[in-house]
């Protein structure tokens, strides 16, 4: 059971360099409001799975992109679900926790998804463009993307890939869960500048959009970010689901935001630290299974990231 004051492994790369962003100071304002309420200790994301035995749950922020560490997060996710470790987001994930594959299990259903095939030979399931994405399914901070034009699709060799048409959206918003219920949204205006957020007033509209994906996720706790673009139609689709390490962009809301998001945040860890997972079954998933994780970042207007 777990101690008085919960004991928190606090997984962070504070030196991880994010274009347009300062991962060491969101989580160094976090770790600081946490203390209040549990015992915490930070921990890169190399050391994990040597030190997670001797604390309550482990929390994953701002790791960075898992590809710069993979078979270190295997190590640490195998070793997770074989002994029952809380793991908050948990590693139950069915979006960018385990991979790309999701862009095209919601094409496939009909979600508002940017429209994704990952064979040349499907490109007629796709809208015509004049150029395509074309990102590793695996990809992380934009590794391997490329803008190819139509008439070149033809001579990608075959790979894990995945095909979008380049969307020539208006602007790019974030809408930010903690255990399914929304905190708050960001966009930016310019979509040449990703990462200068401003706070975004969400319609039901929006958050009924954001909402399909939050529940396809099933989560039940944990952060979410669901990042969309507004289509030239007006409608928003969506560019990812970010499921395992969402930077929050803290320092775009305002005092009182934030200390809303922070209180959420340490309620849903209290609660969560008080779950009791069967041993070898905190995930519902095979040990072998993998999650590469990502970190987004923005090419040009390109509403995908790798």
């Amino acid at each position: 059971m777990p101690a008085a004051r919960p004991r928190l492994l606090y997984v962070t790369d504070l030196a991880y360099q994010a274009r347009g962003r300062r991962y060491c100071d969101e989580d160094i304002h976090l770790a600081s409001r946490l203390r209040a309420h549990f015992d915490l200790a930070l921990c890169h994301p190399l050391d994990v799975a040597a030190l997670m035995d001797g604390f309550d749950a482990v929390v994953v922020r701002n790791s960075g992109p898992v590809l710069g560490y993979q078979r270190a997060y295997d190590d640490f996710r195998a070793r997770a679900l074989a002994a029952g470790t809380r793991v908050y987001n948990p590693l139950t994930g069915k979006a960018d926790m385990a991979g790309k594959q999701y862009l095209l299990e919601l094409t496939a259903a009909g979600f508002p998804v940017i429209p994704t095939v990952d064979r040349v030979a499907d490109l007629d399931r796709l809208p015509a463009a004049e150029r395509y994405v074309v990102k590793p399914k695996l990809g992380a901070d934009s590794l391997g993307l490329r803008i190819v034009p139509g008439s070149r699709l033809a001579e990608l060799s075959a790979g894990d890939v995945l095909i979008q048409p380049c969307v020539d959206f208006a602007y790019e918003v974030s809408f930010f869960f903690v255990d399914d219920d929304f905190q708050y949204a960001l966009y930016a205006p310019d979509p040449r500048r990703r990462w200068e957020l401003k706070p975004y007033r969400a319609t039901a509209a929006d958050l009924e959009f954001a909402r399909r994906f939050v529940d396809w996720n099933d989560l039940g706790h944990g952060i979410q970010r669901v990042d969309a673009c507004r289509a030239p139609d007006g409608g928003l689709l969506l560019v990812e689901l970010e499921d395992l390490n969402p930077y929050l962009s803290l320092d775009a809301l305002p005092e009182e935001a934030r200390d809303a998001f922070v209180t959420a945040f340490t309620a849903s860890l209290s609660r969560f630290v008080q779950v009791a997972p069967a041993h070898g079954q905190v995930c519902g998933v095979r040990p072998d299974e993998r999650g590469p994780g990502e970190s987004g970042d923005e090419a040009g207007r390109v509403a995908q990231r790798a």
